[in-house]
């Protein structure tokens, strides 16, 4: 069976809508940041109310329930969870397989960089840059084009000849690189795709959908930053961070984003969605968990930590990354079967390196 833990998580349903169709660019339901809820009586009408402010005293709640349950492990029993972290993530995957994720539908709407040749109707947020963005990723993608093109000429390697490259780091089962597959329609697209662990990448190799031609995955420890990846520095557009950074250990952070960054052309963008601080999850974990602030082990072993802006921004600009999008989604989940809510807090932010 699913634990709790887990369903409440990233993992398992990060928002409330679907997609109909995920293999056109014909998309057609609610974008992020339109159901507002005004009325409290009418909040078990839908599965998820959008940009939901807090009230003071709920905030104060969730700071006192952290607290409550902050004391960390011995270093020790902190040493073990994380040297046997690939471990606990085999076994993770071994257990559940795909028996449970689903395909991010909101992939579109929040990040159009993965299918830039689709016109989605993307203003998903207040603060949003949406079609100014869109279109500097457009002439972006052309300058970096031209300089991957003058800087990379020696040696082959997987999607060597691709204009449109895609590395998503931590992909699981696919849940991401699926979907971009089967929506971007690109014929110069690549995608890579790596995870820690091994189990996951046979996963997603062994996928009917997995097609060699368009798509590279491999087995890559983020944290390892002496590690190669099969892509030479500065040929990617864009690399995909979901509900990963959160699994390294919090001084492994930098030196992991420092190397991603490397990776990325001049122009190419990096998109991170991640849990925030005081988020469900977070306040769900129960004394004995904790490693340190703000980071925790599940029953499973596996680890998550839970971010606020001001940490993302550091370690993007620590990168020398330049700012397009850092916010909060502060989402409210509805079970209406069991008249129950649930409070979500993720971070979203897109980072790029300067354009030529």
């Amino acid at each position: 069976t699913i634990s709790e833990e887990f369903f409440t998580d990233g993992f398992y349903s990060e928002t409330g809508l679907t997609l109909s169709d995920s293999s056109t660019c014909d998309v057609k339901r609610p974008q992020f940041g339109t159901r507002i809820l005004t009325d409290p009586r009418q909040v078990f009408q839908h599965n998820a109310w959008d940009n939901v402010e807090w009230t003071g005293e709920q905030e104060a709640a969730a700071k006192k329930k952290v607290l409550e349950n902050s004391l960390p492990l011995p270093p020790e029993k902190q040493e073990e969870y994380d040297s046997r972290a690939n471990e606990y993530w085999n076994g993770f995957y071994t257990i559940h397989e795909n028996r449970f994720f689903k395909d991010r539908h909101w992939l579109f709407t929040e990040f159009p960089e993965l299918a830039p040749q689709c016109s989605l109707n993307h203003e998903s947020h207040p603060g949003a840059s949406g079609a100014v963005e869109s279109q500097q990723n457009s002439q972006d993608r052309e300058q970096s084009g031209e300089h991957a093109a003058l800087s990379h000429t020696d040696g082959d390697f997987p999607g060597s000849s691709a204009t449109y490259r895609i590395l998503e780091v931590g992909c699981g089962v696919g849940n991401t690189v699926f979907p971009i597959l089967k929506t971007n329609n690109d014929p110069g697209l690549f995608v890579y795709c790596c995870d820690f662990s091994s189990t996951a990448v046979e996963l997603v190799k062994s996928n009917p959908e997995y097609d060699p031609g368009r798509c590279y995955a491999f087995v890559h420890d983020l944290s390892d930053v002496e590690a190669n990846y099969p892509i030479p520095d500065g040929t990617l557009d864009v690399i995909v961070l979901i509900f990963v950074l959160s699994a390294l250990h919090p001084k492994k952070m930098q030196a992991s984003i420092s190397r991603l960054a490397r990776l990325l052309k001049p122009g190419g963008v990096m998109l991170l969605r991640d849990y925030g601080r005081y988020d469900m999850a977070q306040l769900r974990f129960k004394k004995g968990r904790c490693l340190s602030e703000n980071f925790y082990v599940r029953g499973d072993g596996t680890q998550v930590y839970f971010f606020t802006q001001d940490e993302l921004h550091e370690l993007f600009t620590q990168a020398k990354l330049e700012k397009v999008q850092n916010l909060v989604d502060r989402r409210l989940q509805v079970n209406r079967g069991k008249q129950l809510t649930m409070y979500r807090v993720w971070i979203q932010c897109k980072y790029r390196q300067a354009p030529v």
